[in-house]
């Protein structure tokens, strides 16, 4: 059976196009997509910079591959045909906040702003003086967007791609000289960034953004793009680079998010992330980012997504789940204290445990039927000193994953799980702010997978939940949302209070769609006693009733814990 008409079928005309219009920006974007899906594996192999995972053709083409998605999308909208069809700006405003949402990987983020930078210009016009200026805005806007550019990489191919054609002129000439500036710096890669003159090879990101410019120019011209010179070498034809050592890796872990954010809290969120790794990528506006960044702490990543606004689609990453990790030579003495017969040792422990931090004594229960080690808290009453290390040692596991359940517990749990490895025990510390985020994390748990495995999936879990908790107000004060009396019903929303009601019914229902207007997949009630009697099935009819495609699961806290907690994946 034959296919329809692709966007790629169709060749340029004979004198190649003067203006980039609406379908030849589907054209473009469908030849990009094409284009990296065969030259993906390429791309793969070529990949030592800056972390040589052997995926950054993969990720160019998934981002491109969404961005492409998009484009058709405004095209197959009702109405968009004839005089309703789609112009220019719509094209490439669709294909760069595809790309936004799609993006993979770091060299997929650069090429999401990339696209981004070449939009805000092209919506305003589509001849080869405004294509020229869209690319210097790209190359601009992407190393912008880096929080420590290098020389050697996409941003350089970029760069030139910009210079060589800034000149401007026809719209066949513009792409055609940024085609030819962008083939000619990839060639000179391997000599301004030392991991690719050791290995032999170009920038991966950079060999990927000569295909997408080659696209262009195939698009524009209808001829195909020079092939790459000899200097971009044929990936077989070099020795893969040399192996490293952890320190040398770098971070472990790659952690890329959306994020529901304003400027000055992404301006907060860089800095931060800035001092917790490393290959920090933020790109995107307008109340929409794509965040991306290489740590050796995933969980204070995420977390700081949470308190710059929503993240969503968390993605966590292990470079090398065999790589040494924390805790290596005391596994390695306590496996020969074992051999020895050694009393005490790790031959005795549980090979893994997760201890966790609980409010009231039916959560603390349902969490310990489920393989936990708990400690619990009361309102207002923080674990004794030393009762977060006596838990990890009354874990008596190898490894151990410590959720502490509340954000002024994280400087405690952090010396305590400094004190347990210390040990001999291998602790991940995931810092979670609420009990709802601890039973996310634990319904992931997996002791039969990897420990860097499970400690990220519990690590994602625990992060794409936001949380909110009501309780009593106990004194007059002052708080965000106005001023409250002793005795009214304070609604909080990751940590602010953002409801003030006289009825814990009443608030909790307005918490719940406040909640999930920033939308939801599953809601977690987690109910203490004394609350009204049918409270949990009043909400939980709520959410029915108003949100059909969201699943409810409620939980009874028991005493000492606050009135109800609310969870929301």
């Amino acid at each position: 059976m034959s296919r329809p008409p692709h966007p790629s079928d169709r060749p340029a005309p004979r004198d190649g196009r003067l203006v980039l219009d609406a379908e030849a920006v589907r054209d473009w974007s469908a030849r990009t997509a094409e284009a990296l899906g065969r030259e993906r594996a390429a791309i793969d192999a070529i990949n030592v910079f800056p972390v040589a995972d052997g995926d950054t053709g993969t990720n160019l083409h998934l981002t491109a591959d969404a961005a492409h998605r998009a484009v058709e999308a405004v095209f197959a909208a009702p109405g968009a045909t004839g005089g309703s069809a789609p112009d220019t700006a719509d094209a490439v405003r669709a294909m760069a906040h595809g790309a936004l949402l799609g993006a993979r990987g770091n060299s997929g983020t650069i090429l999401s702003q990339l696209l981004r930078g070449m939009a805000a210009v092209l919506a305003d016009g589509a001849d080869g003086d405004h294509l020229a200026r869209a690319l210097a805005a790209a190359a601009d806007a992407a190393r912008a967007a880096v929080a420590h550019p290098e020389e050697g990489t996409i941003l350089t191919v970029a760069a030139a791609a910009a210079h060589r054609c800034a000149a401007g002129g026809p719209l066949p000439e513009v792409a055609e000289n940024a085609y030819e500036g962008a083939r000619t710096a990839l060639a000179a890669t391997p000599g301004q960034l030392a991991a690719l003159g050791r290995a032999g090879v170009v920038d991966a990101g950079g060999r990927g953004l000569v295909t997408v410019l080659g696209a262009l120019l195939e698009t524009v011209t209808g001829r195909a793009p020079a092939p790459l010179p000899p200097t971009a070498p044929v990936p077989a034809a070099h020795p893969a680079p040399e192996p490293c050592g952890p320190h040398d890796q770098g971070p472990a872990y790659e952690v890329l998010y959306l994020l529901e954010a304003g400027d000055e809290a992404v301006a907060l969120l860089r800095a931060r992330l800035d001092a917790l790794g490393d290959s920090l990528v933020v790109v995107g506006g307008d109340g929409l980012w794509n965040v991306h960044v290489h740590t050796d702490d995933p969980g204070a990543a995420v977390e700081a997504g949470i308190e710059a606004g929503r993240p969503h689609r968390v993605r966590i990453t292990h470079f090398a789940s065999t790589a040494p990790g924390p805790g290596t030579h005391a596994r390695a003495d306590a496996t020969r204290d074992a051999a020895a017969g050694t009393p005490g040792t790790a031959a005795e422990r549980a090979p893994r445990a997760v201890v966790a931090v609980l409010p009231g004594e039916g959560l603390a229960g349902l969490c310990a039927e489920a393989g936990a080690t708990t400690v619990q808290t009361r309102p207002g009453e923080p674990p004794a000193d030393g009762a977060l290390l006596d838990a990890v040692r009354r874990a008596h596991a190898r490894e151990v994953v410590l959720l502490p359940n509340d954000a002024d517990l994280r400087a405690a749990a952090a010396t305590a799980a400094e004190r347990a490895r210390a040990e001999g025990i291998r602790v991940a510390l995931i810092p979670t702010r609420a009990a709802v985020q601890g039973i996310a994390a634990l319904a992931v748990h997996e002791p039969g997978r990897s420990f860097d495995e499970d400690v990220v999936a519990m690590t994602a879990a625990a992060g794409a939940t936001r949380y909110a908790e009501l309780a009593v107000a106990a004194r007059q004060s002052f708080t965000s949302a106005g001023v409250c009396q002793a005795g009214d019903v304070l609604g909080l929303i990751e940590g602010d209070v953002a409801v003030i009601g006289q009825d814990l019914t009443d608030t909790a229902r307005t918490v719940l769609d406040r909640m999930l207007q920033a939308g939801g997949e599953l809601v977690t009630l987690v109910v203490a006693d004394g609350t009204p009697p049918g409270l949990a099935d009043t909400l939980e009819a709520h959410v029915r009733r108003g949100y059909l495609a969201v699943d409810t699961v409620t939980y009874h806290a028991g005493e000492g814990a606050p009135p109800l907690l609310i969870g929301v994946e």
